[in-house]
């Protein structure tokens, strides 16, 4: 293991969307910076306190080099710029930053460093001390170009603030822009979301991510679509047909763009394909710090525990607030390769994984080939093209 990825969770945001089943929350500014301050205590103290947890690391893996930061939540853009860069020296002083060692600076080599934000919350002094504390990459919660889809969201920008936001990021010498868009969100309609990928198309980020919305009791939107109730908008959300109608005109608009659709729900310019979450489809190593964050060792998955209070509690009496761990069997690692793998559009290398496995694979593909929903090049299998809308579908089939 040479490469490690690090994930920092920050659970806060100023309001909850309707359509939101994450584990957020809406506090106040005052608990910001304790929880940051357990953040970097976890990231500091991983050593003893994955010991204490059962969480075993495999050998080698603190000689790792970190090529990718994610900060993501919730709105990590809410936070003082003192408090992301006090996240980002305790990452410097706790890893390996550069081949040879571990470096007190995160800033002074290349690698992927990315922030999630909400249009509104930038600012040009905040964009400034991001590039200083080594943040390049700006993933936006865009959602819509649509003022009025955002207000049924609940969203707190508007199309004003996409346009002003991207400005200043560029003007601070941001040059990795990622925007994500929902298909589905109530009062969308086929124009309105042409219009916003237009409105997209302007302002050229180096990477788009499209997610179809998701209808579950976790979110007050979902829960009141599966309750035949009329608030949040619920009677305004398109068909499911509709849906995947817009993913598919995404997905015909950004090929004309010349973007490489490299991921189920991830476009990217050539080079700009986020190398972190590449980790997550390909099951590369990553360690994940704060409330609700998820870790992968290649042995084991772990979680902790997703109530932000709890968790700076437990920080603070110096234990960690595992969730659960799970040990990665042969089976469950190779349920993985094949969901993660169909994830992306260069697919699986079916010889490789029958070797390391020692399976044969070609009974699980013949009728997903047969139904048109997954095509093979030699050893290579990827979903068909034009049934990406549907690919939950094959996933269901494929581990049955």
């Amino acid at each position: 293991m040479n490469r490690l990825g690090i994930y920092v969770q920050v659970p806060f945001c100023q309001t909850k969307c309707t359509y939101c089943n994450f584990h957020t929350g809406v506090v106040s500014t005052g608990r910001f910076a304790p929880y940051v301050e357990a953040v970097c205590g976890e990231i500091r103290g991983y050593r003893e306190l994955y010991r204490a947890a059962e969480v075993k690391l495999p050998e080698g893996f603190e000689k790792a080099v970190v090529d990718t930061v994610y900060i993501g939540g919730g709105t990590p853009s809410l936070l003082e710029a003192g408090l992301l860069q006090g996240m980002m020296d305790a990452i410097g002083e706790a890893f390996a930053m550069k081949e040879g060692g571990a470096s007190p600076s995160p800033t002074n080599v290349t690698r992927e460093v990315t922030l999630e934000a909400d249009p509104e919350t930038v600012t040009a002094e905040k964009a400034a001390a991001w590039v200083a504390a080594g943040i390049n990459r700006v993933s936006f919660g865009v959602q819509s170009f649509s003022d009025k889809e955002l207000v049924a969201a609940g969203r707190m920008h508007r199309r004003a603030d996409i346009y002003r936001a991207a400005g200043i990021l560029r003007d601070a010498g941001i040059r990795n822009v990622s925007f994500d868009l929902i298909a589905g969100l109530p009062w969308q309609t086929a124009e309105s979301w042409k219009e916003s990928l237009e409105e997209l198309w302007k302002l050229g980020p180096e990477h788009v991510s499209i997610y179809l919305l998701e209808v579950d009791e976790g979110s007050r939107l979902g829960l009141e679509i599966l309750q035949s109730g009329t608030r949040y908008s619920a009677g305004a959300v398109p068909s499911d047909d509709l849906m995947a109608e817009f993913y598919e005109t995404a997905c015909a608009f950004l090929e004309d763009l010349g973007y490489h659709h490299y991921e189920i729900s991830n476009w990217a310019r050539p080079g700009f394909e986020s190398r972190h979450n590449l980790k997550y489809w390909r099951r590369e190593a990553y360690l994940g710090f704060g409330a609700g964050a998820h870790s992968f060792s290649g042995m084991q998955r772990w979680a902790n525990a997703h109530d932000a209070a709890a968790y700076v509690a437990a920080i603070s009496a110096g234990r960690l607030p595992v969730e659960q761990v799970e040990v990665v069997t042969r089976e469950s690692a190779l349920e993985e390769e094949l969901f993660l793998g169909l994830r992306q559009l260069d697919g699986i290398d079916v010889g490789r994984i029958e070797r390391e496995y020692g399976v044969a694979l070609h009974t699980r593909f013949g009728a997903l080939e047969a139904a048109g929903l997954i095509e093979r090049e030699g050893e290579i299998v990827r979903l068909a093209p034009a049934r990406l809308s549907v690919s939950n579908e094959v996933f269901v089939e494929l581990m049955r």
